[in-house]
């Protein structure tokens, strides 16, 4: 079965990440690894914090979650937020692993307002985890067509 991801309105995609840089600093880095799973249990706890969805990806020494967010303002709002989690991680990583190099972290922030998707066989993943899935026919069987439907 075909489907496609459905959202309405524009949405965010945060790419978010840690690269192992020693794996003998262990003290360093595990603390980043752990610092995710809090964060992700309060914004899941919370539909209004914003986060849609996420999906998480470990290869080798780097690890990715890619997450989706209502809006660039939800994101900042929790990333700024020192009542919530993420704020004394942030500070705790650049107090204990910033100047040790034994660990990086990077992310990378993407506004959409024009998206295409195409799951065959698939469970929900992804945007269409994050949105809803609809049987490929109602957006157009091709993804031009897809994508002209939502520009």
């Amino acid at each position: 079965m075909r489907q496609s991801a459905r959202i309405d309105g524009d949405f965010v995609v945060f790419l978010i990440g840690m690269r192992i840089n020693r794996f003998r600093a262990l003290r360093k880095w595990l603390p980043v690894i752990r610092a995710m799973v809090p964060m992700i249990k309060e914004l899941r706890a919370d539909p209004a914090h914003g986060l849609l969805g996420f999906e998480s990806f470990f290869n080798g020494r780097t690890t990715l979650m890619v997450q989706y967010w209502r809006s660039t303002d939800h994101l900042l709002a929790y990333a700024k937020n020192r009542e919530a989690t993420h704020w004394p991680a942030w500070k705790r990583f650049f107090r204990e692993a910033y100047r040790s190099e034994a660990v990086g972290v990077w992310h990378e922030t993407y506004t959409v307002s024009g998206y295409e998707t195409v799951y065959v066989n698939m469970p929900p993943f992804g945007l269409g985890r994050a949105g809803e899935l609809v049987p490929t026919t109602k957006l157009g069987d091709r993804s031009a067509e897809r994508l002209a439907v939502r520009n």
